[in-house]
C-alpha cells in the first residue's frame, strides 16, 4: 500500500513538473515574440479562461460540443462495429467496403465538412464530421482484432463442443478488446479535433468552435488561446476516464477470474 502511495505521488509531481516545463517554454516563447496578437501569454490566457467559466454561455458551448463528440464517436462504434463483423465474416463484405475506408481516409477533412454543410443543418455538420474520420479507425481495428483471433482456440472450442457464448466471452473479447480500446482512444482525441473543426465552418449557434471562430474574427488570441486549451482539457479528460473504466473492468474481469 505505501509502495503504491508513493508511486502515485511522484506519478502526479511528474505530471505538474511536466505541466509547469511547457507554460516555461509558452511563457519564453511570449517573451520572444513580444505581441499578444501572435502568442498571448499563460498568465493572460488563464485570467481569461477564469472569466468564462463563470459565463452561461461557456458551459452552453462545452455541453452541446462534447454531445456532438459523443454521438459521433458513439455512431461510429456501432456501425463500425456491425460492418467490422461482417467484413471480417465475408470476402465479398471486407473488399466492398474496403475502397470506401480509403477514400475516406485519404480525402481532406474541410471537403466533407462542405459536403455536410449542404446535406445537414449547422448543428448535426460536427457530428456526421466526426462519425465520419472515427468510423475508419473502429472498422480497421475491429477487423484487425476479429481475424486476429487464435484459430487453434476456436477449433479447440468445437471440438470439446463449449458454448458460444463463453467461446465468445473467453476468446473473442479478449482477443478484440485491446484493439477496440486503442480505437476508441484514438478516437477520442481525433473526434474533438474534427468536431470542433467543423463547428468552426459550419458555425453553430452555440458550440466551442463557434467561440473559436468569433474570436478569430475580432483577432482576440487571448481567448483564442483559452477555448483551445479548453478543447485540449476536454479531449485529454476524455481519454483518462475512457483509460480508467477499461482498466477497472479488466480488474473486474480478472478478480472475477481467481474467484472461480
Amino acid at each position: 500500500m505505501t509502495d503504491f502511495t508513493t508511486k502515485n505521488k511522484k506519478s502526479i509531481l511528474n505530471k505538474i513538473l511536466i505541466f509547469v516545463f511547457w507554460m516555461c517554454i509558452w511563457q519564453a516563447v511570449h517573451l520572444i515574440i513580444g505581441r499578444d496578437i501572435y502568442v498571448p501569454s499563460p498568465l493572460s490566457v488563464f485570467i481569461r479562461l477564469s472569466e468564462l467559466v463563470f459565463l452561461k454561455s461557456f458551459w452552453l458551448s462545452v455541453l452541446y460540443s462534447i454531445y456532438r463528440v459523443v454521438a459521433g464517436i458513439l455512431l461510429s462504434i456501432v456501425i463500425g462495429a456491425i460492418t467490422a463483423v461482417f467484413s471480417a465474416i465475408s470476402a465479398f463484405v471486407l473488399n466492398l467496403i474496403h475502397p470506401l475506408m480509403t477514400a475516406i481516409k485519404s480525402t481532406p477533412v474541410l471537403s466533407f465538412i462542405i459536403i455536410a454543410l449542404i446535406w445537414f443543418s449547422s448543428g448535426n455538420v460536427p457530428v456526421f464530421i466526426c462519425f465520419l474520420m472515427c468510423y475508419p479507425v473502429i472498422w480497421t481495428n475491429l477487423v484487425t482484432g476479429i481475424k486476429g483471433v487464435d484459430k487453434k482456440l476456436l477449433e479447440m472450442s468445437k471440438v470439446y463442443k463449449v458454448k458460444k457464448t463463453v467461446v465468445f466471452k473467453k476468446i473473442f473479447i479478449p482477443s478484440v478488446l485491446p484493439y477496440f480500446t486503442a480505437a476508441c482512444i484514438t478516437c477520442l482525441g481525433l473526434g474533438w479535433k474534427v468536431t470542433v473543426a467543423a463547428e468552426v465552418l459550419s458555425h453553430p449557434k452555440i458550440a466551442i468552435g463557434s467561440n473559436l471562430h468569433t474570436a478569430k474574427a475580432y483577432l482576440d488570441s487571448t481567448e483564442l488561446f483559452a477555448w483551445t486549451f479548453v478543447v485540449v482539457l476536454l479531449s485529454f479528460i476524455f481519454e483518462i476516464v475512457f483509460s480508467r473504466i477499461i482498466k477497472k473492468h479488466g480488474m473486474e474481469d480478472k478478480i472475477g477470474a481467481n474467484d472461480k
